[in-house]
């Protein structure tokens, strides 16, 4: 975007709207009242419901109506008390009962049903018609027998219905067609209206997908049509600000009597109050011809055969119709022609200056706009006249400017079908493909919906909140690439994880993506993050979370090694499904796994380039439950776990910051020197931009780098997330100072107010709740500036599934006597009372850390029997399950511990790790029911009666782990609002 001087309109808003709520009153059912001959004729000959039925669909119209005809006024009658008929015509009758007391009889007696009459024209009708009182009818036309007249008058009277609300609703244009000669306008509104239409489908392509693009069509000018000089001002008085232009005849009634200059004082008055609109005059008197274009009003001859379409290239130049012709204005030499708001934009700054000046002096671009159905970015240009900044160069950047914020607006909470001559750096979220989206697909598109709708996140100046760039390969090209390849019979088989892979990588994806992803590429200019989006992922009741692969790659100037890596990346996403690891999780919850299907996310990574390592400000997962609340924090106000880099060192269960965004003062962590020393973050993960090894592996961060906090003070993206540590004095100093170990504190955005985090966390989380009528999850990462403003990227949203069990006892109240175990700080909510197996980790003397991936093979070993036999259990162990890191815990992945109904993490007293922050594992300990104790009896948090646990006799026995049996069940209390937690011994008889 050029540097332009700052003006009165660098800062605007650009109203929304919505073409749902656009015609929404509509002629559905037709009475036609006409003899036998005329019916026969329409249903034979002229087949009009097959004809409306096609002129509907070929200009992809919905709504075609059906007609009922009848030949008698007792017939029409009786239709029209027992059926609700929206309009009736009556065509020509006989010697006895002609069309006019056929419509006179049905109008007097059902004044409210729009009543036309067609009549053909001859002597004695014309001079009949004389001394007819007409004002009775709706209209009366000229019957010739063309069909497209009775599409003409179905529209004609649904503009007339809807005019007013759509003008109020979206600024819906209307051209009015002044016009008393029944014979004329009879002739030219089929004309009109076929042009309109036509153009009403072009139009529509600016849409972002096809229904967007059938309702689109909906805003399209409405026709009115008057008939004397007070009816045509009155309407334009009305809709003076939205008429896109005038067409009239020259002689009609004025003041009650025909006066041959009607049409130059209408068009004579409408200029008055307004210097750019269309005006055209349609006169048979040649003489008219000088009257007219002296005055300054273009002229169509209605003598001349081509009359239809001189008047069509008038509309086209002047109504804005049609491509957009820049013109030079000294030769009218077309110097750009212009289809799209997208070339419109991407033209705009290389325009010649004169053609330019000519254009914006007579608010051309507002009118192609606004016939264009673009009312936001029309309505608001058309404000900003050539009167009032006289500044080429300003008009440009104010046009380009307001072309951007309607795109981006468009695009927020759309899922538009990938064109790629439209995407590009100002799009935002596509689709390649028929088929689903996803989980996460699906979780995003919501996402974007959620903020398009809640402004709240619009507050606060230089902060913005949004969903990254995105783009989705819909299942149906997984389908594709499995049946092209033939792959099913190696994914499905028991071969090694690798092996699988190298299968896939081999196979070929659909040749036409290619040059998408070039697109893509273009449009982010960023790293890239491939993303799993099965089915089954992130459901409402079995979700998948990081079952799947995500591989990240950077953004590389060859575009062929960039092509390379992100197919293979693709591939491996689509391999992951029928890893090891998956298809034990596909047991563990009941699923088949043929039956699961892969969507692919291309989505811009979010961060920022340091020294060849890419990666965001902060990350985090925020949940509207707090299973661990502190101090005056409540359970319903959620909790955030915070962390400097991407966010799979929050998935891979790391060292975060655990926050209440209602209580960012309140922070455990770092409420005491030694804590924060010991249990905050002190590495980070970021994406290695120099790693473009096209060789993708199993493991999807294999490109992903482990780097010390240190590194990060280097990058100098510490700035408003640190505090420091003075070793001289040994206190913990809130900010960044040169010296000094850093703590990763989040304290400038928690305490300091430096980005409206916390607040934007708040919102998140209440709209994000609201809107899925359930407690829920959401990734975020975010980009902070050195000037403090910066943006808030929602990556995901899931619910967290609550069991639906009641628990009505007072858990806390249950005396230690009757308790095998019992934890103060529990996570998980509701009764289990089916289980009688305990597995749990020896933990005597010799118990080490070092052995904690021994302990890991055996659990997952027992597990595995227990998923065979259709069993659960209840899991005891020291330190953090799931950690990544085996000092910490022992190292199993979810589906090692699939079986598992209750998992508790213990202290040893020379072991002594704090709770787990932020796995995965809290969206499926939820979503299937699974409790998850924490216990530490070195601080009285709960206890483990594990003496008892020793004597009983083993079923299995290692070196690390032990499998118990009780004859009788276990009773689980699991109360989640008070954190309290307790398993029972079994009831004796």
């Amino acid at each position: 975007m050029t540097n332009q001087p700052q003006h009165q309109w660098s800062k605007f808003y650009l109203k929304d709207v919505t073409f749902a709520n656009l015609m929404m009153r509509r002629i559905y059912n037709i009475l036609i009242v006409a003899n036998p001959y005329d019916a026969f004729m329409l249903e034979d000959d002229g087949r009009i419901e097959e004809k409306i039925y096609n002129e509907y669909m070929e200009l992809g119209m919905r709504y075609p109506p059906t007609f009922t005809q009848v030949s008698t006024i007792e017939e029409a009658e009786d239709i029209l008390e027992k059926t609700n008929i929206d309009l009736v015509i009556c065509m020509p009758g006989n010697a006895d009962n002609d069309a006019f007391d056929v419509a006179r009889a049905i109008k007097c007696k059902f004044t409210a049903i729009p009543c036309v009459v067609l009549t053909p024209f001859s002597h004695g009708i014309t001079k009949r018609m004389q001394n007819e009182d007409l004002s009775i009818f709706d209209y009366v036309f000229c019957w010739l027998g063309n069909t497209n007249l009775i599409l003409s008058i179905i529209k004609l009277i649904e503009d007339k219905m809807n005019i007013e609300q759509d003008i109020e609703e979206a600024g819906v244009q209307m051209i009015l067609l002044v016009e008393d000669s029944i014979r004329f306008y009879s002739s030219i509104l089929p004309h009109l209206y076929s042009f309109i239409l036509a153009q009403s489908k072009r139009l529509s392509t600016e849409a972002l997908n096809r229904h967007a693009a059938t309702l689109r069509q909906r805003g399209r000018p409405k026709v009115v049509l008057a008939r004397t000089y007070e009816e045509a001002m009155a309407l334009y008085n009305k809709y003076r600000d939205n008429t896109l232009g005038v067409i009239s005849d020259a002689r009609f009634p004025f003041k009650g009597e025909k006066d041959p200059e009607a049409g130059l004082k209408l068009l004579s008055e409408i200029r008055k109050h307004d210097e750019y609109i269309p005006l055209i005059m349609q006169s048979a008197e040649s003489e008219n011809r000088e009257k007219a274009e002296k005055a300054g009003f273009r002229f169509v001859d209605k003598n001349s055969k081509k009359m239809s379409l001189d008047l069509r290239h008038l509309m086209e130049e002047h109504m804005g119709f049609g491509d957009f012709i820049f013109r030079d204005p000294k030769t009218r030499k077309e110097i750009m022609r212009i289809s799209t708001l997208k070339e419109l934009q991407d033209n705009i700054f290389t325009i010649p200056n004169d053609s330019m000046h000519y254009h914006i002096s007579r608010n051309h671009v507002s009118r192609w706009l606004c016939a264009r159905a673009i009312f936001p970015v029309s309505a608001f240009l058309k404000d900003i006249t050539w009167h009032k900044l006289q500044d080429v160069d300003t008009h440009r950047q104010i046009i380009f400017d307001a072309i951007v914020q309607y795109r981006h607006m468009k695009n927020i909470g759309i899922v538009a079908v990938f064109d790629r001559y439209k995407f590009d750096q100002y799009a935002h979220f596509a689709r390649i493909g028929e088929g689903s989206l996803g989980g996460k697909g699906r979780g995003l598109a919501f996402l974007d919906n959620i903020i398009k709708t809640n402004t709240e996140f619009e507050q606060w100046q230089g902060v913005s909140v949004q969903i990254p760039k995105t783009l989705v390969l819909c299942t149906d090209i997984f389908d594709q690439f499995m049946e092209k390849n033939n792959l099913y019979h190696i994914a499905l088989s028991n071969i090694s994880d690798e092996e699988i892979l190298n299968h896939f990588l081999k196979a070929e994806l659909p040749q036409q993506l290619r040059e998408d992803f070039i697109t893509f590429f273009k449009a982010t200019n960023t790293p890239i993050a491939i993303r799993s989006s099965s089915l089954l992922e992130d459901a409402h009741y079995q979700p998948f979370a990081g079952i799947y692969s995500t591989y990240m790659i950077p953004h590389l100037n060859d575009q062929e090694l960039m092509l390379d890596m992100l197919e293979s990346a693709i591939k491996g996403v689509y391999a992951s499904v029928y890893y090891k690891d998956s298809k034990a999780y596909m047991t563990a919850t009941s699923n088949v796994i043929d039956q699961e299907k892969m969507a692919v996310i291309l989505q811009e990574v979010v961060g920022k380039n340091y020294d060849h390592y890419f990666y965001p400000t902060i990350s985090g997962v925020l949940r509207s439950i707090n299973y661990y609340p502190i101090g005056n924090e409540t359970a319903e106000e959620g909790v955030a776990s915070l962390a400097l880099g991407l966010g799979k060192y929050i998935v891979d269960g790391g060292l975060t910051l655990r926050v209440s965004p209602h209580h960012p003062h309140q922070v455990l962590q770092t409420s005491d020197t030694e804590i924060a020393l010991r249990e905050t973050q002190t590495r980070f993960y970021a994406l290695d931009l120099n790693d473009i090894d096209s060789l993708f592996k199993v493991d999807d961060g294999f490109n992903i780098k482990t780097l010390r906090v240190k590194e990060a003070e280097n990058h100098g993206s510490l700035n408003y997330i640190s505090s420091t540590y003075d070793a001289y004095d040994q206190i913990i100093r809130e900010g960044f100072y040169p010296q000094g170990r850093k703590i990763i504190s989040f304290t400038g955005v928690l305490q300091q107010g430096v980005f409206p985090l916390p607040e934007l966390l708040q919102i998140a989380q209440r709209c994000g709740a609201d809107a899925m009528k359930r407690p829920i999850e959401i990734e975020f990462a975010c980009n902070i500036n050195d000037d403090r403003t910066g943006s808030l990227y929602l990556l995901q949203i899931r619910p967290i599934v609550d069991s639906k069990q009641m628990l009505n006892e007072d858990v806390a109240a249950i005396d230690d006597s009757q308790c095998i175990l019992r934890s103060h700080n529990s996570l998980g909510h509701g009764i289990i009372d089916d289980i009688t197996d305990v597995v749990y980790v020896k933990t005597d003397d010799s118990f080490t850390a070092a052995n904690n991936y021994y302990v890991a093979n055996d659990i997952e070993r027992l597990n595995k029997s227990f998923v065979d036999e259709n069993k659960n259990y209840i899991l005891i162990g020291p330190g953090r399950w799931g950690s990544s890191d085996h000092w910490l815990g022992i190292p199993v992945k979810w589906p090692h511990i699939s079986a598992a109904k209750l998992i508790i993490e213990t202290s040893l007293a020379n072991y002594r790790i704090d709770p787990s922050q932020g796995t995965h594992f809290f969206q499926n300990l939820t979503s299937f029911g699974v409790g998850y104790f924490t216990i530490d009896e070195n601080t009285k948090q709960g206890f483990v009666q594990q003496q008892i646990l020793d004597e009983m006799p083993a079923i299995e026995e290692t070196k690390y782990v032990r499998h118990v049996r009780f004859s009788q069940p276990l009773r689980i209390l699991m109360d989640g609002k008070r954190q309290e937690g307790a398993v029972l011994f079994p009831e004796t008889n």
